[in-house]
Parts: C-alpha cells; sequence; structure tokens
C-alpha cells in the first residue's frame, strides 16, 4: 500500500516538474559532462604512474603534461558541478513555490466544512514545515539522482572497456546494495509519515497555546497545557528518533557492501596483474589503480542514492499531505449570473441543514425578508441562529430546500456576487497585520480618504484612531495587537460602513462595545442600512427592540415571529427569554 502510495505521490511532483522540463536538461547534460570529465581523470592518473618506471626512472615530461591536464579536468568539472547545482536549486524552489501556491489557492476555494474539521495548526505545518521538508528531499534527489546515475552509467562502460572479467564482478555484486537499500527506504515511509502527522498536531497545539495564552493563565492551566505538549513533543521524538535511526543504517549498510565490492575488485586486480606479467596484453599497475578508482566511483553514488532514497521517502510523505490540501474536494462550482441590483428580499423556502447527519439542526425553515426590514434572529445557544448566517452567506449549502435572494436560488449565483451584497460583522473580530487604513479599505480598496474617514467618524472610531500614534497610518499586529476588544469592533464596523452593501449582518457585532457607544453605533447603523435589509444576531435582547421582525429560533426552528411589543404581549418563549434578562 504504502509503495502506492509513493508512487502516486510521485507522479504528481512529476506534473509540477514538467514546466522546467528545459532546466532538468540542462540539468541531466551538465551530470553527464562533469561526470564524464571525472570519469577520464582516473585514466590519466593511471598513465602518470606508469611514467613512474621505478626509482631513478620517472618520465618527467609526459608526467608534468598529463597532471595538468587532470587538474584542469577537475577544475571544469568543478565548474559544470556548481551550474548544475544553480540550476538544481532553481528547479527544486520553482516546485515547491508552485506546489505552496497550489496548497494556499486551495484554500480560498475549500468549503468552511474542510477547515472547520481541521485544526488550523495542522493546515499551517502542511503549506509551511512539510514543504520545507519537501524541499530538502526534492533537492537532495535532484541533486545527486542526475550525477549519480551518469556516474554508475559512465564507470560501467570505462570498466568494462578496460578489464570486462573485473568489471563483471562489480556488477554482479551491486544487486546486495540495491536490495539493502530498497529494504531500508519501504520501512521508512511509514515512520516518516507519521513524524509529518505528530508534528502537525504539535503545530496546532503551540499555536492554539499562542493565540489562547490568556485565557490558559486566567484558569492557571499552564501546568496541564505543557504536559499536553511534552506529550506530543515525546511522540514527535520517539517518531523522528525512528525516522532517522531507519534511515540512517542505510548507508553504513551499502557502504559495507561497496567496501566488499572494493575489496574483490582489488583482489581480483591485484591477481590479474600478476597472472599477465610479461603477456602480450599485460594488466599494469596504472590501469589496477583506474580500476580501483573507478570501483569506488561506482559505488559511491550507491551509498549517495541510499541517502536520498531515505531523504526522498521523507519528502514523499510531506508531499503526501500537502497534495491531500491541494486535492481536496473543492466546494461546488459557481455558475449562473451574478446578482446585479440587489434590493435585499431574501427568501428561504424549508430550508433543512445539519453539520452532521445524524444530528439534525434547521428543519423546514420557511422565512421571508422584504427589501429594507431590519431582522433580528434571537434564541439559546445552539439553537441555529449563526447557522442560518452561514447559509445566507453561503459559507454552507442547505441539505434540502433552496435559499432566494431577488427570487434567484443562491446556488446558481457566484459566491462573490452574493456575498458582496453583505456586509458581515462578526462577534469575532478579524484585521489584518497592517495599518489601520489597510483594514478599513479592506472591503472597498478604491474608497476615497473622505469616505474613509466618514465611515469611522460614522462607527465612532475617528476619535480614538486620531489618538494613536500616527494616526490611520498606525500599524496594528496581528488580530489588532494593541487595541482593546471594543476598539476592534469599532474598526470593523467602519469597513462593512465603507463598503456601503445593500445588506447586512451583525453577529453580536456591539458585545464589546460600551452601552453609551452602542446606543450611538446603533444608530448610525441605521442611518447607513435606510432602505436595506438588516440581518441581527443577537443574546442582548436589549439591542433587538427596534427591530421590524424578530425570529425567535428554538431547535432548528422558528417557534415565534413578529415585532418587540406583539412577542411581548403573546408571552410565549420569547417572553421568557426577555424577562429572564431583565428580571429583579
Amino acid at each position: 500500500m504504502h509503495k502506492l502510495a509513493n508512487g502516486v505521490t510521485l507522479r504528481r511532483v512529476l506534473r509540477y516538474t514538467k514546466r522546467y522540463r528545459l532546466l532538468m536538461v540542462l540539468s541531466i547534460f551538465l551530470a553527464a559532462v562533469s561526470v564524464a570529465l571525472s570519469l577520464y581523470v582516473p585514466i590519466r592518473i593511471g598513465d602518470a604512474i606508469d611514467r613512474i618506471l621505478g626509482p631513478g626512472r620517472v618520465d618527467f615530461g609526459p608526467l608534468f603534461r598529463i597532471l595538468s591536464e587532470t587538474a584542469l579536468l577537475i577544475g571544469v568539472g568543478g565548474v559544470l558541478q556548481y551550474c548544475m547545482s544553480v540550476l538544481n536549486n532553481r528547479m527544486t524552489y520553482r516546485v515547491v513555490r508552485d506546489v505552496r501556491a497550489a496548497a494556499f489557492a486551495k484554500l480560498q476555494c475549500l468549503p468552511l466544512s474542510y477547515l472547520d474539521r481541521r485544526a488550523a495548526g495542522d493546515t499551517v505545518s502542511r503549506i509551511i514545515a512539510d514543504a520545507d521538508q519537501f524541499a530538502d528531499g526534492l533537492l537532495m534527489g535532484y541533486t545527486q539522482f542526475f550525477t549519480g546515475l551518469a556516474t554508475i552509467l559512465g564507470t560501467i562502460g570505462f570498466m568494462f572497456s578496460i578489464r570486462w572479467q573485473i568489471a563483471l564482478v562489480v556488477v554482479l555484486l551491486t544487486p546486495i546494495s540495491l536490495f539493502v537499500a530498497r529494504f531500508i527506504a519501504r520501512k521508512t515511509y511509514t515512520m516518516f509519515l507519521l513524524q509529518s502527522e505528530t508534528r502537525a498536531e504539535q503545530t496546532a497545539l503551540i499555536d492554539e497555546a499562542v493565540t489562547g495564552q490568556k485565557t490558559v493563565q486566567a484558569f492557571s492551566r499552564e501546568k496541564a497545557v505543557l504536559e499536553r505538549f511534552d506529550e506530543v513533543n515525546g511522540r514527535l521524538e520517539k517518531a523522528s528518533v525512528r525516522a532517522t535511526f531507519f534511515s540512517s543504517i542505510t548507508n553504513p549498510s551499502t557502504r559495507f557492501v561497496n567496501s566488499l565490492v572494493y575489496a574483490g575488485v582489488g583482489l581480483a586486480g591485484a591477481l590479474t596483474c600478476v597472472a599477465t606479467a610479461g603477456t602480450a596484453v599485460p594488466f599494469s599497475i596504472g590501469q589496477l589503480s583506474c580500476f580501483l578508482s573507478y570501483a569506488n566511483q561506482y559505488t559511491k553514488p550507491f551509498n549517495e542514492i541510499s541517502g536520498v532514497i531515505a531523504e526522498l521517502q521523507n519528502a514523499l510523505a510531506c508531499a503526501a499531505r500537502l497534495f491531500d490540501l491541494i486535492e481536496a474536494e473543492p466546494q461546488s462550482p459557481d455558475s449562473g449570473m451574478p446578482l446585479d441590483d440587489v434590493k435585499g428580499n431574501v427568501c428561504l423556502k424549508d430550508v433543512s441543514f445539519s453539520y452532521v447527519p445524524e444530528k439534525p439542526l434547521i428543519e423546514h425553515l420557511f422565512l421571508s425578508v422584504k427589501q429594507g426590514q431590519k431582522v433580528a434572529i434571537v434564541g439559546p445557544t445552539g439553537c441555529g441562529k449563526t447557522t442560518l448566517i452561514n447559509l445566507l452567506m453561503r459559507f454552507y449549502d442547505p441539505d434540502a430546500g433552496a435559499i432566494l435572494v431577488e427570487e434567484r436560488d443562491v446556488r446558481q449565483t457566484p459566491r462573490h456576487s452574493l456575498r458582496r451584497s453583505y456586509g458581515m460583522v462578526l462577534q469575532d473580530t478579524w484585521l489584518r497585520s497592517g495599518t489601520i487604513r489597510e483594514n478599513l479599505l479592506f472591503g472597498r480598496p478604491d474608497a476615497s480618504e473622505d469616505e474613509m474617514t466618514a465611515a469611522a467618524k460614522s462607527a465612532h472610531a475617528d476619535s480614538f484612531i486620531r489618538r494613536l500614534p500616527q494616526g490611520y497610518d498606525t500599524f496594528i499586529g496581528e488580530d489588532g495587537g494593541i487595541l482593546s476588544a471594543g476598539q476592534k469592533q469599532l474598526l470593523c464596523i467602519a469597513r462593512v460602513m465603507l463598503a456601503r452593501p445593500p445588506m447586512l449582518i451583525l453577529d453580536e457585532a456591539t458585545s464589546s462595545i460600551d452601552t453609551r457607544t452602542e446606543l450611538k453605533v446603533q444608530k448610525a447603523v441605521d442611518r447607513l442600512m435606510e432602505g436595506r435589509t438588516c440581518f441581527v444576531v443577537a443574546h442582548r435582547l436589549s439591542t433587538v427592540r427596534e427591530a421590524d421582525v424578530i425570529l425567535v429560533m428554538r431547535d432548528g426552528h422558528i417557534v415565534e415571529q413578529g415585532s418587540h411589543a406583539s412577542l411581548l404581549r403573546q408571552n410565549g418563549f420569547y417572553a421568557e427569554l426577555y424577562h429572564s434578562q431583565f428580571a429583579p
């Protein structure tokens, strides 16, 4: 099974190398030429040895010429190997760049259900750590595989041309080295895959601990988190040690076999020298020296390739996780014409949805919202309020029924045209690392300075922005950095106000704002949304009194519907929720 997985992953990698075929061909050519030069060096050294006939019998003229030629061959070969390394580096990192870009691009079109089922740290680990490991293995493979293969073929040719009987000894003993390398490599793939998965688990845990450090310290759970980290770290250590140990014994094992080959060549060559002495075709000491050099060069690539195979197992294990992300099932493709001239008429017809098939959440939901209506959605935790928003934004598609905007099924419209019709402010704020200005212009980059400032004033954010060191050009770190929770929410509200969408979704958007500011912001939002449809998810019922329609949800159903006053007169579930918040 692992062999099949390896083959599939390798074919996927080769698809990404096709566009760099020219670089690959140049690399192979340089490898062949540099190897040819390096293989010619032992012949010249053998000739030099044969010019040393004995004490006082050295033919210095030809000897110096041979040594000069040898030095030139070595120098040119070194330059060619350098050029080959540059090409291999460029090819490797371009392939990894493309794979990493494909993985990140895939994130933009994956359904939220895929991301919701996986830890964020695991996904980050795939795109960063696994891609780096993949690059290391691929670079080693490119660098050593082409050169090693050319060396093996070249040395076999040269050895057979010199003395085929001794060359046959080398060839017959070689499969032992290949068998040992293949046996160990098959064992290491599973271990490297486990290492990558455990490393991803550790990355997810670190990401979780860093983002939630305040909560961890607030509950004095530092020791528990540290123990959990130690457990994962210990498993990663064991997985890494096992993978590294088994991959490390490949090289010594093949070296042992290759030493046997070298010894066999030396013994056979020495006997041949003795046997052919004085014959018409003697086997000289220089030729034996040349043959021993070739035997060493012939076996060296097997040591290197065995190391490459071990590293390649790690690279393929990491690549498999990357391709698992790249080839994940994307969200259903967009179809139909874009939504134009959206006024804010929304209709849900018999909508049913569940995150897990065996646990129904929303069932047979009917809802009709007219242009300009302010719709509040209230109910206990887990009743389906946020899920309803996810369906409206088409983060998820309903299992049954249909959602219509301007009498068009949202599944028959491109997602981007639907989502630009909504402005969304969530309880969990999101701000990018950058300046205040960049964050405000995120939804509408072409807005003017006056429009941006007016939106910030409407959201009551302008005053605190101007008190910051560089005003609108103040740099804030990831997730708002130095800003308070309330200030971050004001920026998110200003960002939506600047975009001026035809419909607005507020999911507990003012939960971190003080009551006085909340009233001002609510009035600003009301002015902004005049004639526009607004969906407000709220737990604090004091914020929804002015809504045109209040939807009371319970267990995925709308159990009550009406204005604040009419629902209180019904003295039903809404009245129970309302009085529970304001009872003495």
